[in-house]
């Protein structure tokens, strides 16, 4: 191995620098679905209400050790900075680099697990059979039981993603761009069939697994915490029906956990991408789309909404001004009032400010008598934005209240949306393993220096 390009070499230190910073625009890392005790034997442990985070001021989610493999890569996708034209610092680890960095960070309580995806390096099936021996090496040697997500390579054959499987207890492939037809322009190195191969292949063995577990209890589980993707927003030139249509579709078709939206963020020059970020040219990240997108998107999930519902091809994008949900109301007056007494739990999810919790309390608790809107405030309705939709024993929470289109929007908008930091900062920097003032360099040496 010594000619192959992990071989080169260069301190750890400025390997984890280059490929920590490298992994910051994969925002596909989230808390871990998935519960596993620890059995006694190895360290660390996997809980379902998920990993302690930690977040970039751009929203990002750095709460493991997220980090690239190899920022090394054959493809020449454009909107990549690692892409294989680019004149970019390089680096790659070796599985035990990667051990070492894991264990010892996970000992000194900085993260709980692992956040692993990786450029191609040479083939699809050579990088994964590194990372294979990786993650082989950090649960059968190290007996590391905590959290850990990796990242399929399209292209790699299906009995390697399978041994990988049953080690890692997130996988995901990116689907990258929202169209074939995007794909052909900007990543012409990937095609959609090649994408959603392993997205079948992970769906399937889970479905397999799930039967093998339901027979023997002690068999090996296979991606516990199901399979996740990503798409880049903003770059290409699709509006927000199709991207929540493609979403819908990968929730219906494969089973997906997440969708994730990354707003794009220009890094490279390029005729076929959109104008570099510069203030005024309107080239910024478009982080409130991504942020509608999120919305959106939870509405798909936890809501019984359907894409269609919340968009179509007269209004192919949502609302800069107001939340989707709240959108939807608006446009569909015809359905409100709702009778907090009466409606059926369906129809309360789809009012501004009752949430799937609070929609649960009220249904319970009405079974005992009528609820009032003090009650819904106990209960955690935000009323600032439901009021204008609710109804309590017949009789709104203010005489004032009107059920008309232009009132509801001015008053919507007076009482303000609170929009994240990750669309308030306009901040691109990740947040790295070295910010932490206690957590200097020097500390980062010694731990890498054991």
């Amino acid at each position: 191995m010594a000619a192959d390009k992990i071989g080169i070499e260069m301190p750890l230190f400025e390997k984890l620098r280059i490929l920590s910073d490298a992994a910051k625009y994969d925002v596909s890392c989230t808390s871990s679905g998935v519960d596993r005790k620890g059995d006694g034997t190895g360290i660390g442990n996997c809980h379902a209400a998920g990993i302690c985070h930690s977040f970039a001021a751009d929203g990002r989610c750095v709460s493991l050790l997220k980090i690239l493999f190899t920022n090394e890569c054959i493809f020449d996708c454009k909107y990549c900075i690692n892409r294989s034209s680019n004149d970019v610092e390089r680096a790659s680890f070796t599985p035990d680099e990667v051990c070492t960095l894991t264990i010892e960070f996970y000992r000194r309580n900085y993260i709980e697990g692992l956040f692993l995806s990786s450029g191609i390096l040479k083939s699809p099936n050579y990088t994964m059979e590194l990372i294979y021996a990786t993650i082989y090496k950090l649960r059968r040697t190290y007996h590391f039981q905590g959290y850990i997500h990796v990242k399929a390579i399209p292209g790699t054959d299906e009995e390697l993603i399978r041994r990988i499987g049953f080690l890692a207890d997130r996988m995901s492939v990116n689907l990258e761009l929202p169209t074939a037809e995007s794909l052909r322009l900007l990543a012409p190195h990937k095609t959609r069939r090649n994408i959603l191969a392993p997205m079948r292949l992970v769906q399937n063995a889970m479905a397999e697994n799930k039967q093998e577990l339901a027979l023997y209890r002690s068999a090996p589980r296979f991606v516990p915490a199901g399979q996740s993707t990503q798409m880049i927003i903003g770059a290409t030139p699709e509006n927000d029906y199709q991207i929540l249509n493609v979403a819908e579709s990968l929730y219906q078709k494969f089973g997906l956990k997440r969708v994730f939206y990354s707003a794009y963020v220009s890094v490279n020059a390029d005729a076929a991408l959109p104008v570099k970020y510069k203030e005024g040219t309107g080239g910024e990240p478009p982080l409130l789309r991504e942020h509608r997108l999120y919305q959106a998107d939870w509405l798909l999930r936890f809501y019984q909404f359907e894409a269609h519902e919340l968009l179509d091809e007269k209004n192919p994008n949502f609302n800069v001004l107001l939340d989707p949900k709240c959108d939807w109301a608006i446009r569909h007056l015809e359905q409100f009032p709702v009778e907090v007494n009466k409606a059926r739990y369906e129809m309360l999810l789809r009012v501004p400010g009752v949430g799937v919790k609070s929609a649960l309390r009220i249904v319970k608790a009405r079974r005992m008598g009528n609820v009032t809107f003090d009650d819904l405030k106990k209960m955690g309705v935000v009323l600032k934005r439901a009021v204008y939709f609710l109804t309590c024993n017949g009789k709104m929470m203010y005489s004032s209240v009107r059920i008309d289109e232009d009132y509801i929007t001015r008053n919507l908008l007076s009482a303000g949306e609170r929009l994240p930091d990750s669309v308030t900062g306009l901040s691109y920097r990740q947040l790295s393993l070295f910010d932490d003032q206690n957590f200097t360099s020097r500390s980062v040496e010694s731990i890498v220096a054991g």
